[in-house]
């Protein structure tokens, strides 16, 4: 007799897995704003040695009593934990390379703690940036140049990565949730830009910086 045909096993009638498709934009960001972020926090570590060496060094980050790094790395807030905040942000943007570096170097995705534990990260720099603003703004009076530079690569790097964990599901989230992160992931540069004049407002408001910058 010839042999009955069987019936197709779930292997052969379970949809194949979604191909993954490594995240090249966001590889490429961070790779970039890392280094970034790293050179700023170099010079700023450079500077703060310095000042160690001699308080009442001139550094190349002053330009005028509204712009300069000196009051900033002299202040308290400059070494929130006991040690000057540039540490952390060598730390940091090197870990934001190496992330970036990653998404380049493997095939498969990143397990879910693992984004989750940058994300963390990325929230943790943005509310300590968030901090040096208002303290920036509203206490020392004065706008650091390097400081500015890494606001600047801080507040994209939390609404890319942030966005794109929600989109892909990686913080758990509704469907319908991660179809409306991923239209706003498209939209990173124009949120990007809206922080950016919300920061500068203020700091007209509190600071007069169009007028006083090179005074």
């Amino acid at each position: 007799m010839p042999a009955s045909k069987t019936a197709p096993t779930a292997a052969t009638t379970d949809p194949a897995p979604a191909t993954y498709r490594r995240p090249t934009a966001l590889a490429v960001f961070l790779i970039v704003a890392g280094l970034i972020g790293l050179w700023a926090a170099y010079m700023l570590t450079v500077d703060k040695f310095h000042l160690l060496a001699n308080p009442d060094a001139q550094l190349s980050c002053n330009f005028s009593v509204l712009v300069g790094c000196s009051k900033n790395l002299n202040s308290w807030q400059g070494s929130l934990l006991g040690f000057p905040n540039p540490i952390l942000g060598l730390g940091g943007w090197t870990a934001t390379i190496a992330v970036g570096v990653g998404l380049f170097a493997t095939a498969s995705r990143f397990a879910r703690w693992y984004w989750i534990a940058f994300n963390v990260g990325v929230v943790l720099a943005l509310a300590l940036v968030i901090f040096l603003i208002t303290e920036s703004l509203t206490v020392l009076n004065v706008l650091c140049p390097w400081c500015m530079v890494t606001w600047t690569v801080t507040i994209p790097t939390f609404w890319a990565v942030t966005l794109y964990n929600l989109k892909e599901g990686n913080i758990p989230v509704p469907e319908r949730a991660r179809t409306f992160f991923g239209t706003l992931y498209g939209w990173v540069p124009l949120i990007t830009i809206v922080c950016y004049a919300i920061v500068a407002i203020l700091a007209q408001i509190q600071l007069d910086w169009i007028h006083r910058a090179f005074v």
